[in-house]
């Protein structure tokens, strides 16, 4: 059993709202100071961090908070906002049934690339003025939240396309050009889709790439153009993030991980845990 906490709704009292957005000052003044456990949500998540020090923990990864940062946190991943001095800024939480009832569909998400699951999330690194952009369309964002006037989910909608392609302009991490996204975009979408449905089962690329009908050198070719990594990579980065969770977050053996996660033997599990980490799963489980 995997016994991290887990927030499924947006809003804990009104299983109705599927938007939410908070002042990171007010979130660290409502828990004194001290940082949540290790969590995740059945969410989208966006941090906009004009000041603050402190530690971000994202599935295993560790980022320093500071100054002029945006996280973008899917839902599923776990973290944990470890601050060392109260954050300034603003904290972002939406539903996919928000963005269904605001017709933003789950390819725009995909395509501006920048809620990138099981894969590495640095934060988004920007300069003053560029920031001072996503904090004004935020603040229109939290004006419209806490006011009572009609449509205003509807406005809030519009401004939160907004600051999503406007991050994505700003944005320094791999970006897809709109050339090659229309050629390859739907297969990455599909393939990074079904490694989340199928990693437990299927631990070969040329088991996805049979799925999708295609041949295994197309698909290694077609996501390590748009991405940067092989095929291979991410299907390792999905595995070895789920075996992560369970040698940390649960009591389960080596042995009883390596059957979940799909081995057919142990030895097979922790030569390739220790293959993609440097460590084999019991000296992950002591260090961390």
């Amino acid at each position: 059993m995997d016994d991290v906490k887990t927030y499924l709704q947006v809003n804990q009292a009104d299983a109705n709202l599927s938007f939410g957005i908070s002042r990171m000052e007010d979130i660290h003044e409502k828990r004194k100071g001290q940082p949540d456990a290790p969590h995740r949500h059945d969410f989208y998540t966006i941090l906009i961090i004009k000041e603050g020090d402190g530690t971000h923990q994202i599935d295993f990864n560790s980022y320093q908070i500071t100054a002029n940062q945006v996280y973008f946190i899917g839902p599923g991943q776990v973290h944990q906002l470890n601050e060392k001095k109260k954050s300034i800024g603003y904290s972002l939480v939406f539903a996919e049934q928000f963005l269904t009832l605001n017709n933003i569909s789950s390819h725009f998400i995909a395509d501006i690339n920048l809620f990138h699951g099981f894969e590495d999330t640095p934060p988004l690194l920007l300069d003053a003025v560029s920031i001072s952009q996503l904090e004004a369309y935020a603040e229109q964002i939290h004006t419209q939240y806490v006011s009572d006037k009609p449509f205003k989910f509807e406005a809030i909608g519009a401004l939160l396309k907004l600051l999503l392609i406007t991050a994505h302009r700003h944005c320094t991490l791999h970006r897809l050009d709109t050339q090659t996204m229309a050629s390859g975009g739907t297969l990455l979408r599909n393939f990074k889709k079904m490694i989340d449905e199928e990693h437990l089962r299927w631990h070969h690329t040329t088991s996805y790439a049979e799925a999708l009908n295609i041949s295994p050198d197309h698909l290694n070719r077609v996501v390590k153009s748009l991405t940067g990594k092989t095929a291979k990579e991410h299907l390792q980065s999905r595995i070895t993030l789920a075996a992560k969770h369970l040698l940390f977050f649960t009591g389960l053996s080596t042995k009883e991980i390596a059957y979940k996660l799909g081995f057919s033997e142990p030895s097979n599990f922790s030569a390739f845990f220790k293959k993609c980490t440097g460590l084999s799963p019991k000296t992950f489980r002591k260090k961390v």
